[in-house]
């Protein structure tokens, strides 16, 4: 049964009250993530109460910094998706607005949290923070908690054996350098765009070479360069194939773009949402003399990306 997203928390039904659930940002629903919704899940079986997530969108920092760079790692949709295979049953993505961003740590508590979702727990991470200013803390929330009658679980830091630090920001460092195999082994999974498909200058087409483009909106932007990938397209089939991810420096484009070539693909995907996984960068972003070279260097680029996906 797919997750069931819930957008608010005020005026809820009784039918979507009362889960045991798991707060926090959650972008990317890293394994360190993955070890606070376990948290939440051992105690929902316990009370026999629904999972579910509490999550905000937008993410707050984006709301405190609306000029920020780029930073998501993934969208609702593949919050959702993610938080499925994990036995969650409700994501309440709650509107992070000026009314949120004003509360303090015990509005949110008593207003969200016990009258608004009707909450029976909570697992939160170490690092957990909450209200305006920050203010709350996990000590904090299992105070009121008891108070307002709900636990509160709190999941110590939790680190990969080998060391890896696993957290969104180690994620993000991993893209930043085009580690794509550290970043799959921080979230669980390869790092993954989804998107629409737009319209490009369809360059490629004279070259042989069509693209599924999709602009990278609020992603935080990899490594540029060239990738080997895998697409889900809109009716489940997965393709592999081979991506540009930039700005191209041969004919500049002012967004940056992913371009990605479906091996042995011919069909209209236009206005489609597809995802791609990032499966390794296979090159940096190269500039060429002419569209034959460039054409040459676009075939190597294939037949290493097929080489990399047929050993994955």
């Amino acid at each position: 049964m797919p997750i069931d997203v819930i957008r608010d928390w005020r005026d809820l039904p009784a039918s979507q009250r009362g889960a045991a659930a798991a707060l926090g940002a959650f972008d990317g629903v890293h394994r360190g993530h993955q070890a606070v919704i376990a948290s939440a899940r051992e105690t929902a079986d316990r009370l026999g109460a629904p999972l579910a997530v509490v999550s905000f969108d937008p993410h707050p920092r984006r709301w405190f910094q609306p000029d920020a760079a780029p930073f998501r790692l993934m969208t609702a949709g593949q919050m959702a998706r993610a938080l499925e295979p994990l036995g969650v049953e409700r994501l309440y993505l709650l509107p992070f607005d000026a009314d949120m961003a004003a509360m303090s740590d015990e509005a949110f508590a008593l207003d969200v949290l016990s009258d608004g979702l009707g909450l029976t727990h909570a697992s939160v991470g170490f690092d957990f923070t909450y209200g305006k200013g920050r203010t709350g803390s996990p000590d904090a929330l299992a105070r009121i908690g008891r108070q307002l009658g709900f636990s509160v679980a709190v999941t110590e830091r939790v680190d990969d054996r080998g060391g890896l630090k696993l957290a969104s920001s180690a994620v993000r460092e991993a893209l930043n350098a085009g580690d794509m195999a550290r970043a799959a082994a921080i979230l669980g999974r390869p790092f993954a765009i989804e998107g629409k498909v737009v319209h490009g200058d369809k360059r490629g087409r004279t070259i042989g070479v069509p693209t599924a483009n999709v602009r990278l909106a609020d992603y935080m932007r990899p490594a540029y360069g060239v990738y080997a990938t895998r697409t889900r397209l809109a009716d489940g089939r997965v393709i592999d194939g081979v991506a540009n991810l930039g700005v191209r420096p041969m004919f500049e484009i002012a967004e940056p773009l992913l371009e990605v070539w479906l091996f042995d693909f011919a069909e209209d995907l236009y206005g489609q949402t597809i995802e791609t996984e990032l499966v390794a960068l296979l090159r940096g972003e190269m500039n060429f003399d002419s569209l034959d070279a460039l054409k040459v260097q676009i075939d190597a680029d294939a037949a290493a990306a097929r080489a990399v996906l047929q050993s994955s």
